[in-house]
């Protein structure tokens, strides 16, 4: 497999990620949640670089950030198993691997029944990880070769595709976090069904927007980040 992406690339996205935990969140309309760059360059970390080195981009990432920006390690310490769940399920799908991916949302929506509170708001998990779901499975089996196209339009739905599997399979263990650790309660999950799919929606497209050329750019400079194709010239699989 074609794996030539240096250390010192890597290194800097994470640098990147810990950097920009300190710049303002951008509200979203209509939603009440907000946005962050690093909220876009997370996914990116396993679209670039793949499942594992990913992972390990985003943790350390946000392990770094949260130093620098206690505030935004909302479950405290464990904050950025989130991140690094997001990097690694985004990362599968972008190499096509749908198993681990489906395997991260499907535990979570596992876990979440474990609880009383999750038993509670049994439709959030239904609507929102069905969805991300759905991404896995389409991003698995197209998006990873979307994401290679020189069409710019293709190449940012599948990696909106990426992302947002990403999105959703952080959220499926955050969310349990969320439960085990902050007891949030189970109106506010319910209030949720139909935000929370459409936050992570818009958090994908701006990963589309920046991912699309980012990507591009660093091709052009010889960096062979995102999915490249193995000896027998198969795309997406690594």
């Amino acid at each position: 497999m074609n794996d030539q992406i240096h250390p010192s690339v890597i290194a800097v996205w994470a640098a990147l990620i810990a950097a920009v935990s300190i710049i303002p969140t951008v509200p979203i309309a209509f939603t009440g949640g907000t946005f962050s760059l690093a909220s876009a360059l997370i996914p990116l970390a396993g679209v670039f670089f793949g499942p594992r080195k990913g992972a390990l981009c985003a943790a350390i990432g946000q392990i770094v950030g949260q130093f620098i920006a206690p505030h935004t390690a909302w479950l405290g310490v464990p904050t950025f198993i989130i991140g690094t769940t997001n990097a690694f399920v985004a990362g599968n799908v972008s190499r096509r691997r749908w198993a681990p991916a489906a395997g991260v949302i499907i535990l979570g929506w596992a876990l979440w029944y474990t609880t009383s509170i999750g038993r509670q708001a049994a439709g959030f998990p239904l609507i929102y990880y069905g969805l991300g779901l759905i991404a896995v499975f389409i991003g698995s089996f197209r998006g990873g070769v979307w994401v290679t196209s020189h069409n710019p339009v293709v190449a940012g739905i599948g990696t909106w595709l990426c992302a947002f599997a990403g999105f959703v399979g952080a959220a499926a263990v955050g969310n349990y976090l969320g439960i085990m650790l902050v007891r949030i309660p189970p109106k506010v999950w319910n209030m949720l069904v139909f935000v929370s799919p459409v936050e992570r929606a818009l958090f994908s497209l701006g990963s589309a927007v920046v991912g699309v050329a980012l990507m591009q750019g660093l091709r052009k400079m010889g960096i062979p980040v995102g999915p490249q194709p193995d000896v027998d010239g198969r795309v997406g699989s690594r």
